[in-house]
């Protein structure tokens, strides 16, 4: 599989409107729709593939809406940012995510992640508009959440890979000699 883990192809654009910070995150992976939507919705155990997370877990299911929990820290360099977060997640399997934020360390937060078939590959674009509790001096706060959504992004691809990988081990083992 010649996908890059390198953290550089992942696009990540940060800009302010006001006091509102919107976030778009681009990239592809050698994956289907299917098997990148099994790693961007098991926020059951994205705590386990996501180091910023401390915990995430679904806290309720009404039909293709789960309402989330999860609790973390972004570290970059010497700043620190803890964040807690109970979202409702809504679900139009497996092209499009929208997020809504209940209640958190934030006071908005939108979301939509879009899951576009390209091939072999599944384009990943995603788009969140927050307004946080903490102010962030510009320059600083621009790199830094760059860099945690490089970062997130680049793990949950990696988790997308290894669990691709995986399976194709898996069902070669299960063809034989």
């Amino acid at each position: 599989m010649a996908d890059s883990l390198d953290r550089e192809d992942i696009e990540v654009k940060v800009k302010t409107a006001g006091e509102n910070i919107i976030v778009d995150v681009t990239f592809l992976v050698s994956a289907t729709q299917q098997e990148v939507w099994a790693v961007l919705t098991d926020f059951d155990h994205m705590a386990d593939f996501v180091s910023n997370l401390k915990e995430s877990k679904v806290a309720r299911v009404s039909g293709d809406t789960l309402t989330i929990f999860q609790r973390g820290a972004a570290i970059y360099g010497p700043i620190a940012y803890p964040f807690e977060s109970t979202r409702e997640i809504r679900l139009m399997p497996f092209h499009k995510i929208r997020t809504h934020l209940i209640s958190g360390n934030m006071r908005k937060m939108e979301g939509t992640t879009y899951l576009i078939h390209e091939g072999a590959k599944t384009r990943v674009i995603h788009h969140t508009d927050t307004i946080p509790e903490v102010w962030f001096p510009l320059a600083v706060g621009q790199v830094f959440i760059e860099h945690e959504m490089r970062e997130q992004f680049h793990e949950m691809r990696n988790e997308i890979i290894k669990r691709k990988r995986a399976e194709l081990k898996e069902r070669g083992m299960k063809k034989g000699p």
